[in-house]
C-alpha cells in the first residue's frame, strides 16, 4: 500500500502536493500482491483497458466507420490502424503519468498550469465529454428504435436513466463494472464476427485497404471522414479517464512496484485496444462489404445500415445483431463517460460532486441538442450530428494531447519514469499529425472545399 512518504515524494517537481484522488469512493480498491507471479500481478491490472477501448467503439465511431466503408470501400483501414495505434501510445503515456506522479491528466494540468489556461483546457475537456456524450445519447436511442421501436425523442429521455446503472454498479465495487463492460464487449465482437461472415467481403481489397494512399489527404471529403474516425478512436477523455482509473490498482508505490505498474497497465491497454481495432475494422468492413460492394454509397444514417442488412445480406438476423450490438455499444459507452466526467471536474476544479449529480449534468447537456436534432431533422439530422460530434472530438484531441506528452517528457516532473525519449519523439508526431490535419479541416471548411 502507499504510505504518506510515497505519496509526498510523488509530488515533486510540481506545484502543490497532490489533493485527493478522483473517484476517491474506488482508488486503490483492487489489491496487487507484490509477491505473486507475474501472470497474477497482470490479471489483477486487467480491466481499465477495457473500459478505456469503449470509448474507441462507442455510437459515433460506428457512423463514421460505416460512414466511410460505404462511401470509400476498404480505403480507410489505413486510418481505422493508424489511429488505433495512435491510441496505444497516448494510452501508455496517460497509464504511465498517473503510475509516476499520483496524478491523472486532469490534475497535473491543474498543478503545471497557471489558472486561465487550467481553465481554458478544462473547458476544452468538458465540450470533448459533451461531444462524446452526445454519440452515446444518440447511438442508444437509435438502438432503443431498432430493437423495441421506441421513438427516438423517448429514447433519447429514455438514456437519462442511466446514471442509476452507474450507481448501482458503483456500489458493487469496480471489478463489477469491469464485469459488465467486458461481457458487453464479448457480445459486440460475436455479433460482428457473424455479420463479416455473412457479407462475405472481398479479402485482397480488405488486406490493400490497410495500406496508405494519398487520397485520404487530398480528397476532402476523405480527409473529413478521416478525423472523424480518428476523433472517434484518439477520444481526449479516454486520456483523462484511464489516468483516473488505473489507480483504483493498490499497487506498491516504491520504484519496482511503479514500474511492474507501468508495464501490467501498459499490456492491459494494448491488448484492449487491439480488441478495439479489431471491432473497428469489422464495422468498416461490414460496410464496405455490405454497402460500398452492393452499390450503396451514401449510407450514413445508422439506422439506414440496419434497413439495408437484410436485403443486401439476405438474412434477418444480421440486422439484429447490428441493433443488439449498438446497444451495448451504448451502455458501455455511458459507464466511461461518467468517470471520464467525474475526473475531469474533480481533477481541473477540485469540486466534489456526487457521481448521479455530475452525469445528469452532462447527459442534460447533451439531450438538449440531441432531442432538438431528431425532434426536427430526423434520422438522418442524428446521423449527420453523429459524425460531427467526432469531427469536435478530433478538434480536442490536441488540448489533451500536447500538455500528456509534455508532462511525461520532463524529468523534474516524472523522475526515472520519464518517458524514453524515442516514446516522446512518436507521440510527438502523433501530436504533429493531429495539428497538421485538423489545420486542413479547417482550411478546406473555411474555403469551401
Amino acid at each position: 500500500m502507499r504510505t504518506i512518504e510515497e505519496e509526498k515524494a510523488s509530488g515533486a517537481g510540481w506545484r502543490r502536493e497532490r489533493g485527493a484522488p478522483s473517484l476517491s469512493e474506488v482508488h486503490s480498491s483492487i489489491a496487487v500482491d507484490p509477491g505473486a507471479p507475474n501472470w497474477r500481478k497482470a490479471a489483477a491490472f486487467l480491466g481499465p483497458g477495457y473500459l478505456v477501448a469503449v470509448g474507441y467503439m462507442d455510437p459515433g465511431n460506428w457512423a463514421t466507420s460505416i460512414a466511410g466503408g460505404s462511401r470509400f470501400g476498404y480505403t480507410l483501414l489505413f486510418v481505422v490502424l493508424l489511429s488505433s495505434l495512435m491510441a496505444m501510445i497516448l494510452q501508455a503515456l496517460a497509464a504511465r503519468l498517473a503510475i509516476a506522479t499520483g496524478r491523472d491528466l486532469a490534475q497535473a494540468c491543474r498543478d503545471a498550469y497557471p489558472a486561465p489556461v487550467a481553465a481554458m483546457l478544462w473547458l476544452f475537456a468538458e465540450i470533448a465529454i459533451c461531444a462524446t456524450d452526445l454519440a452515446e445519447v444518440i447511438g442508444t436511442a437509435i438502438g432503443l428504435n431498432l430493437l423495441f421501436g421506441i421513438p427516438l425523442e423517448i429514447g433519447v429521455l429514455i438514456t437519462a436513466l442511466d446514471v442509476f446503472l452507474v450507481l448501482y454498479l458503483q456500489t458493487k465495487g469496480f471489478r463489477w463494472v469491469e464485469a459488465l463492460v467486458i461481457t458487453l464487449l464479448g457480445v459486440i465482437a460475436v455479433s460482428f464476427l457473424v455479420q463479416i461472415v455473412m457479407a462475405d467481403p472481398v479479402w485482397g481489397d480488405l488486406v490493400r485497404g490497410f495500406a496508405p494512399t494519398t487520397q485520404i489527404v487530398t480528397n476532402p471529403n476523405m480527409l473529413y471522414l478521416a478525423l472523424g474516425i480518428i476523433g472517434a478512436t484518439v477520444m481526449p477523455h479516454n486520456l483523462y479517464l484511464h489516468s483516473g482509473i488505473v489507480q483504483t490498482r493498490a499497487y506498491h508505490t516504491d520504484s519496482q512496484g511503479k514500474r511492474e505498474a507501468i508495464r501490467f497497465a501498459t499490456l492491459d491497454s494494448t491488448l484492449a485496444l487491439l480488441f478495439a481495432l479489431a471491432i473497428n475494422a469489422s464495422i468498416l468492413i461490414l460496410a464496405a462489404s455490405a454497402f460500398h460492394a452492393k452499390g450503396s454509397t451514401e449510407v450514413v444514417e445508422l439506422d439506414k445500415a440496419y434497413a439495408l442488412l437484410h436485403p443486401l445480406l439476405g438474412s434477418a438476423l444480421a440486422p439484429t445483431l447490428f441493433a443488439i450490438a449498438l446497444l451495448c455499444c451504448g451502455l458501455n459507452s455511458t459507464v466511461t463517460a461518467t468517470m471520464a466526467g467525474q475526473i475531469v471536474m474533480e481533477g481541473f476544479l477540485n469540486i466534489r460532486l456526487a457521481p448521479w449529480l455530475r452525469r445528469l449534468i452532462t447527459r442534460g447537456i447533451a439531450i438538449v441538442p440531441a432531442a432538438a436534432v431528431t425532434i426536427y431533422y430526423g434520422d438522418k439530422g442524428a446521423g449527420q450530428l453523429l459524425i460531427l460530434s467526432q469531427v469536435i472530438l478530433s478538434l480536442q484531441l490536441p488540448f489533451a494531447v500536447i500538455p500528456l506528452v509534455k508532462f511525461t517528457a520532463e524529468r523534474r516532473k516524472m523522475g526515472e519514469f520519464t518517458a524514453p525519449r524515442w516514446l516522446t519523439a512518436i507521440a510527438g508526431i502523433i501530436a504533429a499529425t493531429i495539428i497538421v490535419l485538423n489545420m486542413k479541416l479547417i482550411f478546406d471548411v473555411m474555403t469551401g472545399g
